[in-house]
């Protein structure tokens, strides 16, 4: 099994604790925590038991994904996202009004 699974899973953690954290001073212990857990299972060469660790980090994150997750403030769904767009500019025949 590639490693890509298990690294998707553990940024997926990492971010899904900012969402409950957002301070890095208190979300710097759980990632130090997070990465106590991935790295218990590191060796771990079983196929079988590999998707089954798996699937059981998926339902962990389901479980604890944040009803209001933490967006920048500038990034797309934040709350300043487009706020003060510049006009556009319009040729002159497309501009309203008597010309």
């Amino acid at each position: 099994m590639s490693l890509k699974p298990a690294a998707s899973l553990y940024r997926r953690s990492l971010k899904l604790a900012l969402d409950w954290a957002v301070h890095r001073h208190i979300w710097r212990g759980q990632a130090v925590y997070i990465r106590s857990l991935f790295d218990a299972n590191k060796d771990v060469r079983d196929p079988r038991q590999q998707k089954l660790l798996l699937r059981e980090t998926e339902k962990l994150l389901e479980t604890w994904k944040h009803p209001d997750p933490y967006r920048a403030p500038t990034a797309p769904g934040g709350s300043k996202y487009e706020r003060n767009l510049p006009p556009r500019d319009l040729p002159y025949a497309d501009a309203p009004g008597p010309h």
